[in-house]
Formats: C-alpha cells, structure tokens, sequence
C-alpha cells in the first residue's frame, strides 16, 4: 500500500515546485483510486492468511491465529488506501503540525479503545484489532473534514472526474516505487517465515515479529519525507 501511492509524493512535490496547487487535490484522488483497488486486491491474500501460513509449514496455531487476526484488519488496510494519500496532501503543503496534532489525538484516543477492548472486555486480538480499525478511520475523518473545510482553497476544489485521467501512467509510476519499497521492507518478512520453521516456533515467531515491529515503526516515522 505504502509502495501503491508513493507516485503521489513525488507528483504532489512537482505540483508545489510548478505553483499548480489545483493539481495536488486531484492528485490525491487518483492516488485514492490506485491504492482502494490495491486494497481490493490484497482482501484475498488477508483472508486466506491461514492456509497461506499452513502452506508455508508454519506452527498450526500461529497460522490459525494469524488468519484471525488479518481478517479482523481488513478495515484497517482500506484506511491506510485513505490515509497514505491525505498525508501527502497535506505535507506537500506543510501541514505537518496539524497531522501531528490529529495523530497524538488519534494515539490517545487509541490506547483508551485497547483498554476498553483488550482489558476490560478481554476481547484479545480481536479488541486490539477492533481498537486499531477504529483509531485509524477516526483519524483519517479527522483529516479529511480539515481538507474539505476551506483551509485548502487552491489545492481542494471537490471531487473532480480528472481524477480517472492518466491512471495508466499513475499506475506505472507507482508499480516502480512499489517495488523498490517491497524489496526493502520484505526480506524482514521472508526472516519471519524462516525462523516459524525452528523448533518452539512461538518464541522466536515473536522475537523477530517485535523487532520487525520497531524498525517499520522507525521507517514510517522517520524516513517519510517533509516537504
């Protein structure tokens, strides 16, 4: 997803470099487009999470447990094919205060959901799931009602059919940025399937899970560029 809709960051910076400020709406739309099919796309590979695991000779129950988990997320994959594209839009503009506002809003307001679903329901994954479907989609609403509510009058003018326009060409640029960010972020992946294939599998499935964990966190907080 992240790979999907990086076309736009390299779009949105020739659109402010150029002074076409009504581009970078339309921009995020088409991106919109792109990364909603691409969520379309990956909904089967979540949902037969399980047997892809099974397949691949993982520990029984951490497939079955993983399966759960990733069907439980699907609301989460279609709001990162939201949120990935406003965040462009907004940091090409230099908004970059307001997104951290919203996300230290959002992260709050996170912790009180897993408390109330993980803690004091003790729904487990499903809650944590439940909690980060909401948080994310809470804070995407909260962007988008800032982008629609006036302070954008160049840059957002309504939904625009010239969205559909060039997609071909947007899908192209985006496929090249995808790969590459596959290639640097996926081998962390191929080390977790490869250690599910040692003995006691849960403690080492989780030792490698935490790290990967901590460097995407780093990755997505630090070397997302500002424009």
């Amino acid at each position: 997803m992240l790979g999907m809709g990086s076309a736009l960051e390299t779009l949105c910076g020739q659109a402010v470099g150029a002074g076409q400020l009504n581009m970078l709406g339309v921009y995020m739309q088409r991106s919109w487009i792109i990364t909603g099919v691409t969520a379309l796309i990956l909904t089967p590979i979540y949902v037969l999470t399980s047997p892809i695991l099974k397949g691949l000779r993982q520990d029984h129950e951490i497939a079955e447990m993983a399966g759960k988990f990733a069907i439980w997320v699907i609301p989460e994959l279609f709001a990162y094919a939201v949120n990935f594209p406003i965040q462009k839009f907004l940091q090409s503009q230099s908004k970059v205060w307001v997104m951290t506002i919203i996300s230290g809003v959002g992260l709050g307001f996170h912790v009180f959901l897993n408390w109330v679903f993980v803690t004091r329901l003790g729904y487990g994954l499903a809650g944590a799931a439940i909690a980060g479907n909401i948080s994310w989609w809470l804070i995407n609403l909260a962007q988008f009602i800032y982008v629609i509510c006036g302070f954008f009058p160049e840059s957002w003018t309504g939904f625009s059919l010239s969205a559909f326009h060039s997609l071909a060409a947007f899908v192209k640029l985006s496929l090249a940025s995808a790969v590459m960010l596959c290639l640097e972020l996926w081998y962390y992946t191929a080390v977790i399937i490869l250690v599910g294939c040692l003995k006691n599998p849960k403690v080492a499935v989780d030792a490698i899970s935490y790290g990967k964990m901590l460097i995407e966190c780093c990755f997505h907080q630090f070397m997302q560029p500002v424009w």
